[in-house]
């Protein structure tokens, strides 16, 4: 059985959307200051919506909805995703720039890590179209 080009993506969304549930904690920390309300709702919300990704990515569905398929919506969210969340990376960069090292490192660390992300998520939407 051949796998489609999102399943890796799809796992690994799957994955980090339940960690939001299991280990919440840390995320909260990152939400931006400037979202409404309790940043546990972020941090929920935000692993909500990677599960529900992680599911588009997975489907074996060849339905298509306002002219794109399934999977091809969940490659395009996960881009979305990603892009939304770099937001947090960077607060916590600055947040971080002053804690003891090696906190900064990692914190700054993370930034560019998330290219990766975004390539991976574009790679997945050029083979879906």
């Amino acid at each position: 059985m051949r796998r489609h080009p999102g399943t890796a993506l799809g796992i690994f969304l799957v994955l980090t959307g339940i960690g939001h549930f299991i280990i919440p904690k840390p995320l909260d920390l990152i939400v931006p200051d400037f979202l409404p309300g309790d940043p546990r709702f972020w941090t929920y919300l935000s692993g909500v919506a990677e599960i529900f990704i992680g599911i588009m990515l997975l489907s074996n569905s060849a339905k298509v909805i306002f002219g794109k398929t399934i999977r091809l919506w969940g490659a395009l969210f996960s881009l979305a995703l990603f892009l939304t969340v770099y937001i947090a990376n960077i607060k916590m960069a600055i947040d971080w720039s002053s804690r003891e090292w090696p906190d900064p490192l990692i914190a700054y660390a993370r930034l560019p890590l998330q290219f990766p992300l975004f390539y991976w998520s574009w790679k997945v939407i050029k083979k879906f179209k």
